[in-house]
């Protein structure tokens, strides 16, 4: 048995890494280092698990802006999009039950939802980001997406943007509210409920979803840093349609992508599946590793095998409607591309949040991956989650 040691060493222009790493894995841990001296972390956390078990578990920096709180072992931050993949593994539990079927319209679950020619609109089409509903044109208030029922009441009237099924868009802050939905029709429970209950719970990983003020004290200050290096700003295109797309997209209701509000109480304690999952590394790869694995972790088993191997197959792939940049999804998943790989290996699927947070797995190496972190960056080819997994993989 490999030994792991403890570290609690501080490394000079970095704060104390602490953790534990697999002797195998120290290029993980200076890569970490590296991201604090060369490409300005504040605070962050990187865990690994292969075959189910923990290699990487480190931790390092401050929770807070101004450097006053030391990230903590149970430090949590707002994961942003790594939530969708959560989402989408409440859908698929349900799918495996019976409960939902991928061919099946949404409507039959959510009979408003087939308003304004929504009424084909299936539950595979929401997961692959093909529904044609990434926005809501009708202006909303400010703190809407704090109220579940507002939120989902206005997508079951929107118009699709574009015929549902013919192209792909990202449905950045809607796809949550989407699945969500779902799940709370099919299981009669609201999604946060529902997903301690099935999934973090029998994990035992610190994800939340609605979290209570209780936790504020590990939660760290998310800050976006250069928003130029972030995601898509609505005026970045020169076609009119697409930049009113964009600006309802992200800011319709105006926090809803969380510029102004992440940190905030009423943020905190919202559910909304696509951009306020609170975690830490620990977690996110803990989950992962369960579908790095078949889909059974320390006898918790959250899928089959099938359910994963069909989830994993690409369901949308080329030029995204919305991003305008290349996208690859199976159902619910993001899918490694060479813009953005994975790792190495072809199967390897996760999902990345704004600014760069990312858990993912890879099947053929029994390999989960959790990068958590508070100051924002470029999700789209971030150097710092790119150096982690390179240093990850350079060590298999």
């Amino acid at each position: 048995m490999i030994e792991i040691p403890e570290y609690d060493a501080c490394v000079v222009e970095v704060p104390c890494i602490q953790g534990i790493c697999d002797t195998r894995f120290t290029a993980v841990r200076e890569a970490l280092a590296q991201n604090f001296r060369r490409h300005g972390e504040v605070g962050a956390a990187v865990a690994v698990t292969i075959g189910g078990r923990f290699v990487v578990d480190l931790w390092a920096g401050w929770a807070d802006e101004a450097r006053t709180r030391p990230w903590q072992r149970d430090t949590l931050v707002n994961v942003f999009s790594v939530g969708k993949a959560m989402a989408t593994l409440a859908i698929l539990i349900l799918v495996e039950r019976g409960v939902l079927d991928l061919d099946t319209p949404v409507a039959h679950y959510w009979p408003e939802f087939a308003a304004q020619g929504k009424r084909a609109v299936t539950v595979r089409m929401l997961l692959c980001h093909r529904a044609g509903v990434p926005a809501i044109r009708r202006a909303l208030p400010d703190d809407a997406m704090y109220n579940w029922e507002v939120m989902t009441a206005a997508l079951a009237a929107e118009m699709p943007w574009w015929e549902p099924g013919q192209t792909h868009g990202y449905h950045v802050n809607t796809f949550g509210f989407l699945t969500g939905e779902l799940v709370r029709r099919a299981s009669t429970e609201g999604f946060g409920t529902f997903f301690e209950r099935e999934i973090s719970g029998p994990l035992g990983a610190d994800f939340h979803f609605g979290i209570g003020s209780e936790h504020d004290a590990r939660i760290a200050d998310y800050f976006f840093g250069d928003l130029s290096t972030s995601e898509p700003a609505p005026n970045d295109t020169s076609d009119e349609g697409h930049r009113v797309l964009l600006q309802h997209v992200y800011f319709n209701p105006p926090g809803l992508s969380g510029l102004g509000t992440v940190n905030e109480r009423a943020w905190r304690g919202a559910v909304m599946p696509s951009t306020n999952g609170h975690a830490n590394a620990r977690a996110v790869a803990g989950i992962y590793s369960a579908l790095a694995c078949d889909g059974t972790v320390d006898s918790v088993r959250l899928l089959h095998p099938e359910t994963i191997h069909n989830a994993i197959a690409e369901a949308s792939g080329g030029t995204d409607f919305v991003l305008h940049r290349p996208s690859r999804f199976g159902l619910g998943f993001q899918l490694t591309q060479p813009e953005t790989p994975l790792g190495p290996n072809p199967r390897s699927f996760g999902h990345f949040g704004a600014g760069g947070a990312l858990g993912f797995a890879d099947p053929d190496a029994q390999l989960a991956f959790g990068y958590t972190m508070n100051r924002g960056g470029p999700r789209w080819r971030n150097p710092r989650v790119r150096a982690l997994i390179d240093a990850l993989y350079a060590s298999l």
